[in-house]
């Protein structure tokens, strides 16, 4: 639903032509309710849409030719399934060895590799909900943190495979898998256990580096996250609050002082806070150079300054001829976006187009 569609819209949208195969009546992402909603459109750009049901001979004969005309294969289904319709890579490159065949799975070969996951799965195995929530109540990341990146971690092994095909000739199989992408995730934590020999606590009730770095409730019940994670910072930000006396406390000298006294001085900067509104606060703090953020929604992200201004948010035609706004992968090439180059395609558009021609071949 999202891990194979992310990998295929980030090789899309970097300008490759991308054959979303969807069984008849379209993919169940197009029409899933809640949270879900977003997934199809989100993932799916820049793609032309064929369908077959290759559960059929003849359709999986048309996906088998289809097969013949492409550089990479991105499948996404359980362990075996594509093995089992004889579209795994085994089969497949037998007659293309230029192929490369990008699987995007649980778990990569090991015990654990015939075990389904889900992110929230994975997300409680490899330590990212306990680090997350406070202590005793595990929270799973608000977005399909592995999913996504398990995307990406695919395209990259594709990009890295063409590569070596233009030297070898020869194709081979990329694996990405969810529990392993949510470990590199987890990996700073594991690491620190190593050196330290104490179990990391979760976030929320970390011992910080810094002695600012929170966020506080202002006036009116707005939310600000404000980081000093120097002397000079903590300087700054008692300048911008005007807590002269506590810059003049020996005992906060420095931020290992503050660190030993950080309950206190979170408490007491709280106070202080809580009656300034954030359009007086704000641009003080960004005069004084000091980290902030207020707490958005993902609502309030489809106005934004920035993303809008810089365009990294833009318009595209939906499948109904509608209009969405749509992020743009984080990067520039040579100072350009990768873009929305093609509507959102309806179930089969492009069937007769991309299939015809193979079959009067």
């Amino acid at each position: 639903m999202v891990m194979g569609p992310t990998c295929g819209m980030i090789l899309a949208d970097l300008g490759a032509e991308v054959i979303k195969v969807e069984p008849p009546g379209g993919d169940k992402t197009r029409r899933l309710p809640g949270l879900g909603m977003g997934f199809f459109r989100t993932f799916n750009r820049n793609k032309k849409s064929v369908v077959l049901d290759v559960r059929e001979p003849a359709d999986l004969a048309r996906a088998q030719a289809l097969v013949a005309t492409a550089d990479v294969v991105l499948e996404n289904f359980r362990p075996g399934l594509m093995d089992s319709l004889g579209l795994g890579y085994a089969a497949l490159s037998a007659t293309h060895p230029g192929l490369i065949y990008a699987s995007h799975k649980g778990f990569l070969p090991g015990p654990y590799e015939q075990r389904l996951a889900l992110d929230e799965v994975v997300q409680n195995m490899a330590g990212l909900t306990y680090m997350t929530g406070p202590q005793g109540r595990p929270l799973r990341a608000g977005t399909s943190v592995n999913d996504i990146m398990g995307g990406m971690f695919a395209a990259i092994g594709v990009l890295a495979a063409l590569q070596e095909r233009q030297r070898t000739g020869r194709g081979q199989e990329i694996q990405s898998a969810l529990f392993e992408n949510c470990c590199l995730l987890s990996a700073q934590h594991m690491m620190q256990f190593q050196m330290s020999g104490e179990v990391p606590p979760p976030f929320p009730s970390r011992i910080s580096a810094w002695s600012v770095y929170d966020t506080f409730t202002l006036a009116g019940d707005e939310q600000l996250f404000i980081g000093a994670v120097s002397d000079k910072q903590f300087q700054a930000l008692c300048g911008v609050l005007g807590r002269d006396d506590l810059l003049a406390d020996p005992t906060l000298a420095t931020n290992a002082q503050r660190v030993e006294r950080r309950p206190e001085l979170v408490r007491t900067l709280g106070e202080t806070l809580a009656a300034w509104r954030a359009a007086d606060l704000v641009p003080r703090l960004e005069d004084a150079g000091l980290p902030y953020a207020a707490v958005v929604r993902p609502d309030q992200l489809v106005d934004d300054v920035h993303l809008r201004d810089s365009g990294g948010l833009v318009p595209m035609t939906n499948e109904d001829g509608s209009t969405s706004q749509v992020v743009l992968l984080p990067l520039t090439l040579g100072g350009r976006r990768p873009g929305v180059r093609h509507p959102l395609p309806r179930v089969g558009e492009h069937t007769e187009a991309v299939l015809g021609p193979l079959a009067r071949s």
